[in-house]
């Protein structure tokens, strides 16, 4: 054989030919059975989730309200006797915003304390921060 006669035989070959049997009734049982195996799962997974959800949100709710019960009862007293501290204001609007946010510093720096009493870090910060209040002051009453 040549290469003539191979190339005849290959165009031969690209004519159409009809399946030996109806293709599509295989399609559709194949395309059945797989949906059929798939949604089993899927519920499945649906479920699981639906039960990881209500766990997780009971967890949540046990945690809270452990958490609750655990604060302690002095802290309305503490609070208390921080709002008991003396606020200034000064009479000139350009240290006003400054002493808001001085007055803040030290009430934060205040609860930190009653929480860790020992802290020294806390006891310097709130030195320094009385300190810039002392020096705004000194500023307010030079400029009246």
């Amino acid at each position: 054989m040549n290469d003539f006669e191979w190339r005849r035989q290959l165009r031969e070959l690209r004519q159409p030919q009809a399946p030996r049997r109806d293709l599509w009734a295989d399609i559709e049982r194949s395309l059945d059975r797989t949906a059929a195996t798939e949604a089993a799962p899927r519920r499945a997974a649906a479920t699981r989730t639906t039960w990881l959800f209500a766990a997780g949100l009971a967890a949540v709710t046990v945690l809270a309200v452990g958490l609750m019960r655990m604060a302690p009862t002095a802290a309305p007293a503490a609070s208390a006797d921080l709002a008991s501290v003396p606020v200034w204001k000064p009479d000139d609007p350009r240290l006003a915003g400054a002493a808001i946010e001085l007055t803040a510093a030290q009430y934060e720096l205040r609860q930190a304390i009653q929480q860790s009493p020992n802290s020294a870090a806390l006891q310097r910060l709130l030195d320094r921060t009385e300190q810039q209040e002392s020096r705004l002051r000194q500023l307010g009453h030079d400029a009246s």
